[in-house]
């Protein structure tokens, strides 16, 4: 029997929470092994960037997250290409698909979300793609290219930010896009009515067709197998050559099925990213991790906060000890030409909230409070001031002495009182 490999650190998930953990780890441990594992066949790259390949064949080398030297400075082994078929927690092991065994000291569960695709008649006709991860862009790429004569039509499940990002790359293609949002307006998970309208007209503008509370019955094919058309709940028929399945992501978990591991929506970690069971964490768009606005635990698949959360896991794993900070549901986009920050909660649930908002032709602010703290925001079109209001959420700081400031026209530093203005002039960068 072929030994067993043998690492101090494993990492399943080569994206920004894999890449964080290993960043933190070798500022503590410059020589334990680390071992990354990845079904994906690329180093590691920025993921929103697939839009941009896909709209203009923007390269690889210029959507890399780290240098292309990364895993040869930091001595990494890199397993990419690669898939984990279980885990073995009894034996600290995992075993891959090819059969060979890695043994680790510290594990950590960085393997992201899975596009959901719903059971739907012709969803596996040719012609049918998700769109989040770079193959997938490959791949809607390569579709198109065997289109010489004509203009194809595509029809995208979904108006939030995957199949937004999907349509603005496929419309600077040339192609005809329908969106098919279930809901009763795009973008309506990140943002309020408001934005959701500038957007919305936005993509109008630019030749998108919306039908929003609708879903797609299920897709029809021509007698090559080949997407034809797609039948809408109400039956009508939308024709197009093309179809894109943007309706989110789920936790990928399936690795920790029957194990210890302590699965809600996602795989629950305390504030040092360690899981129920001793030496695993886990991060990312995986784990649900505390977001400081609910003050609970909670999914909140974006780049930023796998990074960090990521980074938190490494320093533990490598015996540094450190608690999470928390993060929150955060966006910052420009699509269509409508720049946008939304972070926390964009709608209050209930009466006890307090909602201030100021709108005009060039912009709209809105800033949600609760008990005098800032608990949500939504800005658009102008959007330089949202990281001071964010900054200000993330901090706590009791702002109920000057709040009308925070939506006005002149909001600034400035405008907040001495002591904290003082305490943020060196900012971080802006909501990414």
């Amino acid at each position: 029997m072929t030994k067993a490999k043998q690492v101090q650190y494993l990492i399943i998930g080569n994206s920004a929470g894999g890449i964080g953990a290993v960043e933190a780890i070798r500022e503590v441990d410059k020589a334990g092994a680390i071992t990354i594992i990845s079904d994906e066949p690329h180093p590691a790259y920025s993921r929103p960037l697939i839009a941009e390949y896909l709209a203009e064949g923007r390269p690889l080398e210029s959507m890399l997250y780290r240098r292309a030297d990364f895993y040869e400075k930091n001595e990494i082994q890199t397993l990419l290409g690669s898939r984990v078929e279980r885990l073995d927690l009894g034996e600290q092991a995992v075993v891959m698909e090819s059969g060979e065994r890695v043994e680790w000291h510290k594990l950590l569960l960085a393997t992201g979300g899975t596009p959901i695709v719903p059971p739907m008649e012709g969803s596996d006709l040719k012609g049918v793609f998700t769109f989040t991860a770079l193959d997938d862009a490959k791949g809607i790429d390569q579709f198109l290219s065997g289109f010489e004569k004509t203009t194809p039509r595509a029809l995208v499940i979904g108006g939030g930010l995957i199949g937004v990002s999907a349509t603005q790359a496929l419309e600077e293609r040339g192609v005809a896009v329908c969106i098919v949002e279930m809901r009763d307006r795009v973008l309506n998970m990140i943002l309020d009515e408001e934005a959701s309208a500038l957007e919305e007209e936005a993509l109008k503008k630019a030749g998108v067709e919306i039908i929003t509370d609708h879903t797609v019955a299920k897709i029809v094919g021509d007698s090559d197998g080949v997407v034809a058309e797609a039948i809408l709940d109400d039956g009508r028929s939308v024709p197009c050559e093309l179809v894109i399945v943007a309706i989110g992501v789920r936790p990928r978990t399936e690795l920790v099925t029957g194990t210890e591991i302590e699965v809600n929506r996602g795989i629950v970690v305390d504030l040092q990213m360690a899981t129920s069971v001793p030496d695993v964490y886990a991060c990312g768009d995986v784990a649900e991790a505390y977001d400081f606005v609910y003050g609970e635990n909670r999914l909140s698949p974006i780049w930023p906060n796998a990074y960090v959360g990521g980074r938190i896991a490494g320093f533990n794993m490598a015996g540094h000890p450190c608690d999470y900070p928390g993060g929150t549901a955060m966006n910052s986009s420009n699509y269509f030409g409508v720049d946008i920050v939304s972070a926390g909660l964009v709608m209050p649930p209930d009466d006890t909230y307090e909602v201030l908002s100021n709108q005009c032709d060039e912009y709209y602010r809105k800033v949600l409070l609760k008990d005098g703290l800032v608990v949500g925001l939504v800005f658009a079109g102008d959007i330089e001031k949202s990281g001071i209001i964010y900054n200000l959420m993330k901090d706590k700081v009791q702002v109920e002495t000057f709040k009308q400031s925070l939506v006005a026209d002149d909001f600034g530093l400035i405008s907040l009182p001495e002591e904290i203005w003082r305490s943020h002039l060196e900012m971080p960068p802006a909501v990414d």
